[in-house]
C-alpha cells in the first residue's frame, strides 16, 4: 500500500469531537458512584473549567476562520463550519449531562451527606433568610456596581466568564417598556456563603447570586423589578499576536491580554427559566446565535463546586491527601552532584517529590563551583522556589540564561511579572523565540570540578512548577552525561543566539528534527516487522493529532507492528479499521492525578529503546514549538520507565479503551483482580524498604486540576 492509503479521510477522526468526548471521559467520573461524593463533584467541576477553555480558544478559532470564509478541510474530512455545528450538538448533550448529574445525582447525595445547597431562596428559614440579608447589607452591597441601559447608558462591557444577574426594571409610578439593567456578581467575595444550619442540624450553604437576586430591588430603588436571571458569557480569548510588527513582544502580549475582555461573545449561558423579553436583549447586544445559547437547569459555572469539595468536616467524603515520597536512592546528606555522578536518577511525579528538582537548582546557585545555569520556564507556580533560587543565584555571581515563555496560554501575566523581576536580580532573560512557542523543560548546570568542567542536566516531561508537580503525572532524568551535557549547551545556544549545530550526541528537538525522528522509529518498527522481526510501539501521551504520524502508525499496523497507545486526551486515530489499524489499541486513563507525562518505546528487533520529552504528537508540538526528545539509556531507569508503561496498559479501573466505532468504554471487571495504575504507583512509592507490618495502602489522593 502507498502511503496515501492511510490518509483517507473516513480513517480520522475531528480534534475537537475526540477532545469533547474526553471531556465526558471525566464526567463519566462525576457519575461513577464507587467514588467518594465530594470527589465526584471535583470531577464535574473539572468539566466546567475544561470547557470554558475549550469554547475560549478552540471554538473561537474555528469562528475566526469561518468568518474569514476559510474552508479547507481537517483531517476527518470536516469544514470549519462542519466542525461548529458538530461541536454544537456535542456540546449541548455535555452540558445536559453535567447538569443531570448534577442535580440528579450529588445534590441528592451531598444533602443525604449533611450539606443543603439552597436553590430558591424563598423557601429559606426565617433566620436564614435575616442572617442572608444582614450579609447582603455588610459585605455584598457596598462592592456592587449596578448598570442600566437608556437612551444616555449605552450597554455595558460585561467582562469574560464573569457572572452576572441582568434585569428588566421599570420605573415606579410610570406606565412604559421596561429597561435593562445588569450587575456583576463580584469574583472578589466568596461564591458559597454559609447559613445558619437547617432544621435538622444540615450544614447549609448558598449561592452568592441567589442572594444578590433576593435584595435586588435594593439596587434600583425607584424601579420595580420585573425579572431577574444570572446569566454569563464566553469570549474569544486566542491571542493574535503579530510578531513581525511587535518590536517589544512583552508589551504587546500585556496590550493583547487586555483585549481578552473585548473578545468576540461565542457563547452566552443563561437561566433556563429567564423571561424571554430580557433574553432577546441578551441575544441582540452579544449578537449570539441560537445554537450559542445555552439554557442552564442550575448554576451557572459549576466550578464553585472545587470550593464544596474542600467544606471542613467532611473528611470521610474525599480521599486523604497524597504526600510524595522521596526519591530511591536520595538523600539530604550529600549534596544532589554527588549523587547525579553516581548514575542517572529518574522522578517519577508526583508519586516521588518534586523537590529534588527545587534542591537541583538551589543547591547550584549557592555553590561556588557552579559558573552557569541556564533554564527554559513554560508554566510556574505563584511563589515559585526556582525563579527564586534563579534570581539568587544571579546576585550570587553565576551567568544566569533564563528563557521564560510569555506565550504560555492563560500564563501570560504570571510569566510576565516573572521574567521582569528575573532581570531585576541579573539574570539574561530571553522572552521566547519568535514564531515558536518554547515548551521543553531543560536545567543546565554548568560546574568546574577537580577534574574539569562538567554539565549537570534535568530533563523532564512536565513543567517547572512545584505545585502542579504534586497533580500532574510527569517523569524528569536527572543526569552529568556527557553527551546529553554537550547537546544541552547547544539547545541553550541556540535558544539565546540562533546558533545551530552541526549535529546532535542524544537528543532531537522540535521543530526542525523531532518529526523526523519520530517518523523514522515508526517506519523501523514497521520495517522490522516486514522483516518477520520483533516490533512493537508503546507510546504514552496527552494527544495525538498529527496526520503524517497517524499514518504512519497506520502503515506500521499494516505490517503487523502491535502497537499500544496511552493518550489521555484528544486521540483522531481511528482503532479496528480492517488492514489498517487492527494491530492498534488505544487506552485513555483519567483518574485523580493529571496523565501529563510522553514516554515512548521502541522494540527495535530486540534491541529496545525508550524515549521520554515535552511533545505530544500534534502538528503545533512537532512544527510550532521548541520540544526537546531525550533517551533514557541508564539500564536501571529504563527498567523503571519499562515498569511504568506495564502497570498503566495492566490497568482495568481507570483505563476506558478506544472502540472502533470512535467510542470508549471502561474494561468489564467481572472475575479480574483491580489494577488502579494510579493507586498502584501511591502505594509502591509509600512502601519501598517498608515490612509488612509498616504496609500502607495505596488509596489516597489530592484534587486533580485543568490541564496544560
Amino acid at each position: 500500500m502507498a502511503l496515501t492509503e492511510f490518509e483517507k479521510p473516513e480513517y480520522y477522526t475531528n480534534r475537537e469531537i475526540s477532545w469533547l468526548g474526553f471531556n465526558s471521559r471525566v464526567l463519566s467520573e462525576a457519575r461513577d458512584k464507587s467514588l467518594p461524593f465530594l470527589e465526584r463533584l471535583k470531577f464535574l467541576s473539572i468539566t466546567s473549567s475544561n470547557l470554558d477553555e475549550f469554547f475560549m480558544i478552540r471554538v473561537a478559532s474555528l469562528k475566526d476562520m469561518v468568518h474569514a470564509k476559510y474552508t479547507k478541510r481537517d483531517i476527518a474530512g470536516l469544514t470549519p463550519q462542519e466542525q461548529l455545528a458538530l461541536i454544537q450538538e456535542k456540546a449541548h448533550e455535555l452540558v445536559h449531562q453535567q447538569y443531570s448529574t448534577y442535580n440528579r445525582s450529588l445534590l441528592p447525595v451531598l444533602t443525604a451527606s449533611g450539606v443543603e445547597v439552597v436553590t430558591e431562596h424563598e423557601k429559606m428559614s426565617a433566620e436564614q433568610m435575616e442572617y442572608a440579608d444582614h450579609y447582603f447589607e455588610e459585605n455584598v452591597y457596598p462592592v456592587l456596581t449596578p448598570m442600566a441601559m437608556d437612551s444616555s447608558r449605552p450597554f455595558p462591557l460585561i467582562r469574560n466568564k464573569t457572572l452576572n444577574i441582568g434585569a428588566l426594571i421599570s420605573k415606579k409610578g410610570e406606565k412604559g417598556k421596561a429597561e435593562f439593567a445588569t450587575v456583576q456578581v463580584p469574583s472578589v467575595l466568596p461564591r458559597i456563603v454559609r447559613l445558619p444550619n437547617g432544621e435538622k442540624g444540615q450544614k447549609c450553604v448558598i449561592l452568592l447570586e441567589e442572594i444578590i437576586e433576593r435584595n435586588i430591588e435594593k439596587l434600583f430603588l425607584n424601579y420595580n423589578v420585573v425579572c431577574a436571571h444570572p446569566y454569563r458569557i464566553m469570549r474569544n480569548a486566542d491571542l493574535t499576536i503579530d510578531e513581525d510588527d511587535a518590536a517589544d513582544l512583552l508589551k504587546e502580549i500585556q496590550k493583547q491580554l487586555k483585549k481578552r475582555q473585548w473578545g468576540e461573545v461565542i457563547r452566552l449561558e443563561i437561566e433556563d427559566k429567564m423571561e424571554p423579553k430580557l433574553l432577546k436583549i441578551l441575544r441582540q447586544e452579544f449578537d449570539v446565535k441560537e445554537e450559542d445559547i445555552y439554557p442552564i437547569n442550575g448554576p451557572l459555572d459549576l466550578t464553585f463546586l472545587m470550593k464544596l469539595y474542600g467544606l471542613e468536616g467532611m473528611d470521610d467524603y474525599r480521599y486523604q491527601p497524597y504526600r510524595p515520597q522521596p526519591v530511591p536512592g536520595m538523600n539530604d546528606e550529600e549534596d544532589i552532584f554527588t549523587q547525579i555522578r553516581r548514575g542517572d536518577i529518574l522522578l517519577h511525579h508526583p508519586y516521588m517529590t518534586f523537590d529534588p528538582v527545587i534542591q537541583f537548582v538551589k543547591q547550584a546557585a549557592a555553590d561556588p563551583d557552579v559558573l552557569a545555569i541556564k533554564q527554559t520556564l513554560y508554566r510556574v507556580s505563584g511563589h515559585s522556589p526556582i525563579v527564586a533560587a534563579l534570581a539568587q543565584a544571579a546576585e550570587n555571581g553565576k551567568q544566569v540564561s533564563v528563557l521564560v515563555e510569555l506565550k504560555a496560554r492563560f500564563d501570560e501575566e504570571n510569566n510576565i511579572l516573572w521574567a521582569k523581576m528575573l532581570e531585576k536580580a541579573g539574570c539574561h532573560v530571553i522572552y521566547g523565540l519568535h514564531g515558536l512557542k518554547t515548551h521543553s523543560k531543560i536545567t543546565l548546570v554548568v560546574r568546574r570540578e577537580e577534574d574539569g568542567i562538567r554539565r549537570y542536566v534535568h530533563l523532564g516531561t512536565g513543567n517547572y512548577n512545584d505545585s502542579t508537580a504534586k497533580l500532574y503525572t510527569d517523569c524528569g532524568i536527572l543526569t552529568c552525561s556527557e553527551p546529553i551535557g554537550e547537546d544541552a549547551t547547544a539547545v541553550f545556544n541556540m535558544l539565546s543566539g540562533y546558533s545551530e549545530p552541526k549535529s546532535w550526541n542524544r537528543l532531537s528537538l522540535a521543530p526542525l528534527w523531532l518529526r523526523g525522528t519520530f517518523l523514522r522509529l515508526i517506519r523501523r518498527e514497521a520495517e522490522h516487522a516486514k522483516n518477520g522481526e520483533p516490533a512493537r510501539i508503546i507510546a504514552k501521551m496527552n494527544s495525538l493529532c498529527d496526520k503524517e504520524i497517524i499514518a504512519a502508525l497506520y502503515e506500521a499496523s499494516a505490517a503487523g507492528v502491535e502497537i499500544d497507545l496511552i493518550i489521555r486526551g484528544i486521540c483522531c486515530l481511528k482503532t479496528g479499521i480492517p488492514k489498517i489499524s487492527e494491530h492498534i489499541h488505544v487506552r485513555s486513563i483519567v483518574g485523580n492525578f493529571l496523565e501529563h507525562a510522553r514516554i515512548f518505546y521502541f522494540r527495535n528487533g530486540g534491541n529496545e529503546e525508550f524515549y521520554m520529552g515535552s511533545a505530544d504528537w500534534m502538528p503545533r508540538n512537532l512544527d510550532k514549538r521548541v520540544e526537546i526528545l531525550f533517551p533514557v539509556e541508564d539500564p536501571g531507569v529504563r527498567e523503571e520507565v519499562r515498569h511504568i508503561l506495564e502497570i498503566q496498559l495492566e490497568d482495568n479501573v481507570k483505563a476506558h479503551i478506544l472502540q472502533p466505532d470512535g467510542s470508549y468504554e471502561k474494561i468489564d471487571k467481572r472475575g479480574k483482580t483491580l489494577l488502579n495504575a494510579q493507586e498502584y504507583f501511591c502505594e509502591e512509592a509509600q512502601n519501598r524498604g517498608k515490612t509488612e507490618e509498616e504496609y500502607v495502602p495505596g488509596r489516597v489522593f489530592i484534587p486533580m486540576e485543568a490541564a496544560e
